[in-house]
Order: C-alpha cells, then structure tokens, then sequence
C-alpha cells in the first residue's frame, strides 16, 4: 500500500525519540465524530504513536505497517493488535484481518498518507469502514517552529532536500492541500482545505537533529549517495541553538483531513 525508505533499527529508534506526541485532544474530538468505538485502523503505524492515542477511546485497535522495523520498537497495549502487512498482501486478506466489511469505527493515517497507493488505500476504505458512523482522519506535519536562528538553517536544509524529493514527499510539504481525500465533509479539514493544527513538543539538540537523521527525504538522498546533513551545518545548527544542553519548546505544523462515507 505504500512505497517509502526503510529505516535501519538506529534509524527506527531515532525517529521513535524525536517525533512528536500527537495531541490527545485530537482522539478525543474524533472519538465523539464516531457513532461507536468497537474497532479502529491505524495505517502506517510505524512504531505506534497514533494507535496508542486511539486505543483510549476504542476497544480495539489494528495498527499495520509493510515495514516491521518501526513496529518492533512499538509500546504495546492491550487494545492495540500491531500487524504487518506487506505490499503483496491481497486486499481481501487485509480486509479479512481488519474484521471484515463495513467494520471499522475509525481510520487513522498519521505522517503516512501520502506514501500511499490512494485508489487501492481507498477502495479498501470503502469497503472496512462503517457506512454509518463510521470516520476516517488523516494528518501530517511538514515543519518544525525552533528559533528564527535555528529555522533559517533548517530552511536551508529543506531546500536542499528538493532534488531528492519525489512526488508524494511533496505532497506532505504542501500540508496535504494537493492530495485526493473524498469523503464528506465533517468540519476538520477537507479536500483542498486542511485544517491548520500544532503539535507541542519538547526536544534537546540532540532530538532535533536525530529528527532530521531519521527524516525520509535526507534518507532518500542518502540511499542515492547523498550526504546533505554536512558536519559543516550540524556545526551551525549547534551555535544557533546555544546551551546545547537546553530543552526547547518547539511546535510542529501539522495539517488534517478528516471525513465519512
């Protein structure tokens, strides 16, 4: 279902350290967008972040990936069922293993969508999410709010990351304002529009640039030969952020799309 870098075990652990906590308030809200909370997705897990917010509100929770190193590292939970599911799985089996047709409470896609093979994603979606009730949100975040300082290096590093950046990456840089998402508007983000949202967050230097050691777009242009993380610039990243034994309050720009059959 989805075609992306894979991640090395240190890789899985330093992205595991540096993403954010998802709001819990985001669950909350679209717990109450649901008319039950027997079953959720959590597609493209990764090591699990979303699914353990989901498990608060859902008496079950399947969470898959096609990469089994992110989900080795995943906290378990007795509401959570972690599954891999490689890209050769059939679609019936995985519809199978979801519980079947017309089955899913809520869908959750977080930082994954746009890897996706969208018309198969969402011919499965069709089929797994609840008619009635049923809803499915979406969310990525493409920024990350430090010091003016420490943003204008982080700019730099961005664009460097074009060349290497296909197009689905960029459909995560756009905030998700490009990708196909039809479903019904339910008032938290739609196709064309997503809504704007922040992610708090706290992170040393050391988790901020583990954070872009992890990131795809320098680990694709790693694979292609590519070594844009210059000592040079992990010099200057240090002298802007200071005290390099200081925690930062950071904020991560997210975006939603949310919505029902």
């Amino acid at each position: 279902m989805a075609q992306m870098a894979t991640l090395t075990e240190k890789q899985a652990n330093e992205y595991l350290n540096a993403r954010p906590t998802y709001p819990t308030i985001w669950y909350k809200v679209l717990a109450g967008r649901t008319s039950n909370h027997k079953v959720a997705w959590d597609v493209g897990t990764g090591n699990g972040q979303a699914a353990l917010g989901v498990a608060d509100y859902y008496q079950r929770v399947v969470a898959t990936d096609i990469d089994e190193k992110p989900m080795s590292i995943a906290k378990p939970h007795p509401n959570v069922t972690y599954l891999h599911t490689p890209a050769s799985m059939s679609d019936d089996e995985l519809v199978s293993k979801l519980g079947g047709e017309n089955s899913i409470d809520l869908i959750v896609a977080a930082q994954s969508l746009h890897y996706f093979d969208l018309k198969r994603f969402y011919a499965i979606v069709r089929r797994v999410l609840r008619k009635e009730g049923g809803t499915i949100a979406v969310w990525v975040y493409n920024d990350l709010v430090v010091t003016p300082k420490v943003d204008a290096i982080m700019k730099r590093l961005v664009d460097s990351t074009k060349p290497y950046r296909n197009l689905k990456m960029n459909l995560a840089f756009d905030g998700y304002k490009e990708i196909e998402f039809p479903f019904k508007n339910i008032r938290l983000g739609t196709q064309g529009r997503p809504k704007a949202l922040e992610i708090p967050h706290k992170l040393s230097l050391d988790g901020y640039l583990g954070f872009f050691k992890s990131w795809q777009p320098l680990v694709k242009a790693k694979e292609q030969g590519a070594e844009l993380l210059k000592p040079s610039m992990i010099n200057e990243f240090k002298e802007a952020w200071g005290d390099q034994n200081q925690v930062k309050d950071v904020a991560y720009r997210a975006f939603m799309l949310a919505g029902k059959l």
